[in-house]
């Protein structure tokens, strides 16, 4: 049975709350002393600021519920993986552009690398990781994340953006989003973007709500909204090593916690005393756990239940968390389907990625070169560092490039600085494997 909805009306002191939170810098508390998600307060903020009195989260949850019902009525129960393209814009104001230390927010590529991979572990429930469990409701949701390897411009690129802004050094989660967004977004219906920097009242993350079309507030054409879909992390609750200095949020599940929102998933509890989050597979909880991965009880309905604290979309410490359900996976990918710009990613991801091959397979075109540009199809097994050499029938090396972590994929290498003759197109990776190519410039 469907829980039973809530009422999402927010009382006066809640609005007095959230305008004091606008006007607090980063204070001096450890991060263990923290508001762990500002998501549900920035999407009230939200639908106040532009005085919209609907309640899209409600209809949209009431939407995916009918489209989960007709897919089990179909029998289609099946999940392909799907690998969503990532990228982390960093944003501080180091002006040095010095890189890493403490109480630096221009983080090292290392701590990026260490969230991504975390991501991959809790949505894929890797085995000997901490988002492995054995818990029988546990799933692997199918979805993986991955440094984007290909710019707006088609360029090569590591996934990372790093901008100094002077102006502000704190960012507010509510107020700041149009603003960050402005300092740099890339294409959010073919990247989820999301940025990195220092956050006001020892918030940790916010994530904006995926757009369903035709509803009010998380409307598609909004641009404003397509400009700042994403997530938003605190830069000391990003990955699990470098500026990390919480003992309860050192882990990487801000991160997790905050991308589940953005694929629509809604906190456990459902914001509300014994509230609904939509997922029949979750138990009522009379609110969030917070600071311990005590066993904690809740009776609603008429029933004592033990929470679900292991639940990524709790408020437990990072320690606890490892478990996405199998209700949870079918509502991240039904957003995944029924949500304009996601669904928009989705596929731009599928073109951008060539089908993989058991061994290294490499197809240079057009040969000889047309325009200065030379193409290069990579096929090879999963997702892998790459090496690309550009070498003269002599051994000299012209050109060097490294990929780190791409699925097979097509690569566009300039060489309008080689003069015409025959080249050797080098590819090697990370299992071991080599290729050399000739091709023709005239």
């Amino acid at each position: 049975m469907i829980k039973a909805k809530h009422s999402l009306g927010k009382s006066p002191l809640f609005w007095i709350a959230v305008l004091l939170i606008q006007t607090l810098g980063l204070s001096g508390q450890s991060l263990d002393s923290v508001n762990r998600c500002a998501t549900m307060e920035s999407y009230w903020f939200g639908l106040r600021s532009r005085g919209d009195s609907s309640h899209p989260l409600e209809i949209a949850n009431q939407r995916i519920n009918a489209y989960l019902a007709e897919k089990k009525a179909l029998r289609q129960t099946e999940f392909e993986v799907i690998n969503i393209p990532v990228v982390v814009h960093v944003i501080h104001n180091e002006p040095s552009g010095a890189i890493g230390g403490s109480g630096n927010a221009n983080i090292t590529e290392e701590q990026i690398r260490s969230q991504i991979r975390i991501l991959n572990e809790d949505y894929r429930k890797i085995p000997g990781t901490p988002g492995d469990n054995d818990n029988p409701v546990g799933v692997d949701t199918k979805i993986g994340f991955y440094l984007a390897d290909v710019a707006p411009d088609g360029s090569q690129t590591n996934g990372i953006t790093r901008t100094y802004y002077s102006a502000k050094s704190v960012f507010n989660p509510y107020a700041d989003a149009q603003l960050l967004a402005g300092i740099i977004s890339w294409p959010t219906d073919q990247y989820l973007n999301i940025w990195v920097c220092a956050l006001s009242g020892n918030y940790l993350g916010v994530a904006q709500f995926p757009s369903l079309s035709g509803f009010p507030g998380l409307d598609d054409s909004q641009a404003e909204e397509a400009l700042t879909d994403g997530v938003i992390i605190d830069y000391r609750a990003f990955g699990d090593r470098g500026a990390v200095p919480s003992n309860n949020y050192d882990m990487g599940r801000t991160t997790t916690h905050e991308v589940g929102h953005w694929f629509g998933l809604l906190h456990i509890w459902g914001d509300a005393r014994c509230g609904d989050d939509y997922c029949d597979d979750t138990p009522w909880a009379e609110g969030s756990n917070t600071t311990s991965c005590n066993e904690r009880f809740s009776n609603c309905r008429g029933s004592r239940t033990r929470n679900m604290i292991e639940n990524y979309m709790d408020y437990s410490p990072d320690r606890c968390m490892n478990i996405f359900t199998f209700n949870q996976m079918e509502r991240m990918h039904a957003v995944l389907e029924l949500s304009p710009r996601r669904a928009k990613l989705v596929e731009n991801a599928r073109k951008a990625k060539l089908e993989e091959s058991e061994k290294l397979q490499v197809q240079v075109f057009p040969n000889p070169v047309v325009d200065k540009m030379v193409n290069v199809e990579i096929r090879h097994k999963g997702y892998q560092d790459v090496t690309i050499s550009i070498t003269d029938l002599q051994g000299h090396v012209h050109e060097t490039s490294r990929i780190e972590k791409m699925w097979s994929r097509l690569v566009s290498l300039p060489v309008s600085n080689l003069s015409r003759g025959v080249y050797l197109l080098v590819i090697s990776n990370e299992s071991g494997e080599k290729n050399v190519s000739r091709f023709v410039v005239n």
